[in-house]
């Protein structure tokens, strides 16, 4: 009777929500705004105005999961991915419900509904790599045309721009359209460049392009530059084994964990009913379930490939 109730309450909220055309993320900032008092004095205005906020938590997940699938060219995709974590909220909702384990709800809630953006992360460091890889290719042909035939920085880029792949091709495609229709100034569309693509030897490297704007003799430092993604990759390349293999441990840990409870079924049918229908067992499933899915977190933020840091 509680799962059939649960249902028609979620049935009944999504009803509301498509009828008034409203986002539930829309919804949550709205009420957020409500339920947190805002400060309007003039000191804190001030004070809100010389402080730089730092995006942390679940929109700081948001917002790179965002810029992940803005540069592989699936920006579109962002929606359907709110669409399956409020299916998968849902669902953790059921499952907990049907274990009758209140306590085990927001963990499965949660965890369920965040698991896409997760993996959104984890299998962009693959092509986080693929980019930085593109990169140098396009960065070291670029500076070779640059420095052996003295053209201008346009120059460069036009005659190598067929022999680039996306998104890379995109970004320096762009910035031709900029200096060549909207602004003459170079250096200033050199600026415009480092917005399409957040890597710190790209900006380093466009960085001593602009400043050869000013002395061309300063285009002996772009070689060196260019180096940097080399040596990313080949330390990238070698650590990757060290990475992953924890991953894999961890993985196995899991399953281990939880492929645990079934077998206690038919070793121990007491052990089992006591960690299924006590109050302590119930509260044990949802520590690990918290766990488990604070150690997904973990596991996504530190299996990212590595970058060089000015």
């Amino acid at each position: 009777m509680v799962l059939l109730v649960t249902i028609a309450f979620f049935m009944a909220v999504a009803g509301c929500f498509i009828m008034l055309e409203l986002s539930p993320f829309a919804f949550l900032d709205g009420l957020s705004g409500y339920l947190k008092p805002k400060n309007d004095s003039i000191r804190s205005k001030v004070k809100d105005s010389r402080k730089k906020k730092e995006v942390k938590g679940l929109q700081l997940l948001f917002e790179d999961v965002n810029e992940i699938l803005r540069l592989t060219g699936k920006s579109s995709q962002f929606s359907i991915l709110c669409v399956l974590a409020m299916i998968l909220f849902v669902l953790g909702v059921l499952m907990a419900l049907t274990m009758n384990n209140v306590l085990l709800v927001p963990v499965l809630a949660i965890g369920f509904a965040l698991m896409p953006f997760y993996y959104v992360k984890f299998t962009a460091s693959r092509h986080k790599k693929q980019i930085n890889t593109e990169l140098e290719t396009a960065l070291s042909m670029i500076t070779t045309s640059y420095l052996r035939n003295k053209n201008t920085i346009i120059r460069a880029i036009e005659e190598n721009l067929p022999y680039l792949n996306p998104p890379v091709s995109e970004v320096f495609r762009n910035f031709l359209m900029e200096a060549k229709l909207i602004n003459s100034n170079t250096a200033e569309a050199l600026e415009g460049l480092k917005k399409g693509m957040d890597n710190a030897v790209f900006h380093e490297w466009v960085d001593a392009v602009v400043a050869c704007q000013e002395d061309y003799n300063l285009k002996n430092t772009l070689p060196s530059i260019v180096s940097k993604l080399s040596d990313m990759r080949v330390v990238s390349s070698e650590l990757d084994l060290l990475i992953y293999e924890p991953v894999k441990e961890y993985i196995t840990m899991v399953f281990l964990l939880f492929g645990s409870i079934p077998l206690l079924y038919f070793l121990n049918k007491d052990w089992y009913e006591t960690l299924m229908f006590t109050g302590f067992g119930k509260a044990l499933l949802a520590i690990s379930g918290g766990v488990l899915f604070v150690s997904v977190a973990a596991i996504v933020k530190h299996t990212r490939p590595i970058e060089y840091k000015r």
